[in-house]
């Protein structure tokens, strides 16, 4: 029995790897570059299956090189780097790895805002600069008991947080398109987006990046915060206007940003927010533990074998053409 040929974009476990080799023929295409050059299009002339990465754009253009194509899986909840109408123009199911992850990125989430509440990494390089002595002016940050906290975009991992938040003693807010439908289970309560803006210590972006959302806060946004408000993003840096952040931060409109995701990807040694005092930012970590990748890898591997097989896949975003 021949096997299916497949591109993977990036790295899988060797779990999940283990699952595609008895029957699929593989071929790993991990250049740093952002866009696809000739080699990945000729390879992607025979795929049945394309694992794909968060930084490849796939699109018409794109498919237009794999006319066999059958199912596209990716190692992520977010795929705003995936059109899916073209995806679906072609009846290809694209499956990505929501709920594995939840637990995850709520950790790190929440671990910046304590991290930055705390000046956590300040006092680390406090330490480490020597500057630890009897009467120093130790880093000093806020408490996190009795604070509000705003989450906009209140999904799984926003649900999450808010135990997280709550077991912190700290009152939750949020803002989504609509309101959800079990606030008395989870204590948190609905509100306008810009009651979140004026009324929250804290601000946590977990929203999807779209058309709707790119951008969502600018400078208007941050104006309506509260000074000593502490910005934390751990969704989508286009979500968030770079510029006006920075402005926002020097200027003290806010007190303090704490980053996981940027624009750009990765973010230049020499930006200028990294200049910056009032600034945490980390590598797009949220999912970043060895447990967590492995499952994602492995749902991954999962989505792409039932599409190659024509079954369902586990987890699918245009249901449509589903199989």
């Amino acid at each position: 029995m021949s096997k299916f040929n497949v591109v993977v974009i990036g790295k899988l476990f060797p779990s999940a790897l283990e699952k595609l080799e008895g029957t699929c023929e593989i071929k790993v295409w991990d250049k740093a570059e952002r866009i696809p050059d000739p080699l990945l299009y000729d390879w992607l002339q025979d795929a049945e299956g394309l694992i794909s990465r968060g930084d490849i754009q796939v699109n018409e253009e794109l498919l237009a090189h794999a006319p066999r194509l059958r199912v596209i899986a990716q190692s992520s909840v977010g795929y705003d780097n995936i059109n899916i109408e073209d995806c679906t123009k072609r009846s290809i199911p694209f499956g990505n790895t929501p709920e594995v992850l939840v637990e995850a990125t709520a950790d790190l989430t929440f671990g910046l805002l304590l991290s930055s509440a705390r000046r956590i990494h300040e006092g680390w390089d406090f330490v480490q600069q020597g500057k630890w002595a009897v009467g120093s002016n130790l880093p000093f940050g806020v408490d996190l008991y009795g604070k509000t906290v705003g989450i906009f975009g209140m999904g799984s991992i926003g649900k999450a947080v808010v135990r997280r938040a709550q077991a912190s003693g700290m009152k939750v807010i949020y803002h989504n398109r609509k309101q959800r439908h079990d606030d008395a289970e989870t204590g948190a309560s609905y509100v306008g987006f810009e009651h979140l803006l004026t009324q929250s210590d804290f601000i946590v972006v977990l929203a999807p990046l779209s058309d709707e959302t790119r951008n969502r806060f600018g400078k208007a946004e941050f104006k309506k915060m509260k000074p000593t408000a502490y910005f934390v993003n751990a969704a989508r840096g286009a979500i968030v206007d770079t510029e006006a952040l920075y402005h926002a931060l020097v200027n003290q409109e806010i007190a303090y940003a704490a980053l996981d995701v940027t624009v750009p990807e990765p973010i230049t040694p020499d930006h200028q927010l990294i200049k910056l005092t009032n600034v945490l930012i980390t590598p797009h970590i949220g999912s970043a533990t060895v447990e967590t990748r492995r499952k994602m890898s492995e749902l991954t591997a999962e989505n792409l074998l039932a599409g190659l097989k024509k079954q369902s896949l586990p987890k699918c975003v245009n249901e449509e053409v589903n199989y």
